[in-house]
């Protein structure tokens, strides 16, 4: 028998490319489906989501400015490695939803950054529009990115679901903060050290944890948040998020009644809600 003393791991934010502690320094331990003490995770507090928003208001014109494929190209090499450490994702939603069929659930959140990797070259064409107007004038319609999007991430699913309400985020070219679920927050954490290590810039993707009870209100007024998806907000605080929201004239994806099926087909409402239409005017002839 050894008597070797286990080293519990401290996970730490990601913020702007880096993995820092929290500011206030606190931490709480993360255990599993049975209770079991797994690791401890950062507790973001309210500077860190200020320095959260920084670094994606900081990374928005980058991302956004880069043409489509390429945006598209960066997504799949996330995608390659969720599939080079498919093994370890396996061993970290089996440990924080108990799910017997981890397996299934991390092969379709790999499937599902696919999917979404696809879609970035054909967001234009999908969404915009060549409009009919009575006139010498060309018009046409363009979908462009909102902007810094706080994405309160599912609750429960806390891989396939994150996934699901991240990817369309940064497929529409834009940048994200994202407040992990609070009882689940080991996979996220996985998540942004494949991102750190692969394509996708430094401040495109942050990640808090802690309890998304206290950071929802900060990140929800923040004035340099440009829209929020409520998916795995408290139910106690959505109203009052969608209202403190819409005194910084956000976009909202209200919180659903219940967590959706993420198995489920993907579709493009949230490429659609993410994404404002610019409308131009050309003359024409003589």
């Amino acid at each position: 028998m050894s008597d070797r003393v286990t080293v519990a791991k401290t996970y730490k934010l990601y913020l702007g490319g880096s993995f820092p502690r929290s500011e206030s320094g606190r931490t709480y331990a993360v255990t599993d489906a049975q209770d079991r003490f797994l690791a401890n995770a950062a507790q973001a507090s309210r500077k860190d989501v200020r320095d959260a928003v920084s670094a994606a208001r900081k990374a928005f014109p980058g991302w956004s400015g880069v043409t489509a494929y390429n945006r598209g190209q960066v997504l799949y090499r996330v995608a390659e490695m969720l599939e080079g450490r498919r093994e370890q994702f396996v061993s970290a939603v089996r440990d924080s939803e108990g799910a017997s069929n981890a397996a299934s659930i991390v092969d379709t959140a790999i499937d599902r950054w696919v999917w979404y990797a696809g879609w970035t070259d054909k967001i234009a064409t999908v969404l915009g529009a060549a409009n009919p107007v009575a006139g010498p004038y060309f018009s046409f319609t363009v979908p462009e990115p909102t902007g810094v999007v706080g994405v309160f991430a599912p609750q429960h699913s806390a891989l396939l679901g994150l996934v699901s309400v991240l990817a369309p985020v940064l497929a529409a070219g834009n940048t994200a903060v994202v407040l992990t679920s609070s009882a689940r927050p080991l996979p996220a954490i996985t998540l942004s050290e494949v991102l750190a290590t692969s394509d996708v810039p430094g401040g495109v993707v942050n990640v808090l944890t802690g309890d998304t009870g206290e950071l929802a209100g900060h990140l929800a007024a923040h004035a340099d948040v440009n829209a929020l998806d409520l998916c795995g907000a408290p139910a106690d605080q959505a109203g009052e998020l969608e209202r403190a929201a819409a005194e910084t004239v956000k976009r909202v994806l209200p919180a659903p009644a219940s967590e959706p099926d993420w198995t489920r087909r993907p579709d493009i409402k949230r490429l659609r809600a993410l994404t404002e239409a610019k409308t131009v005017w050309h003359p024409t002839g003589m």
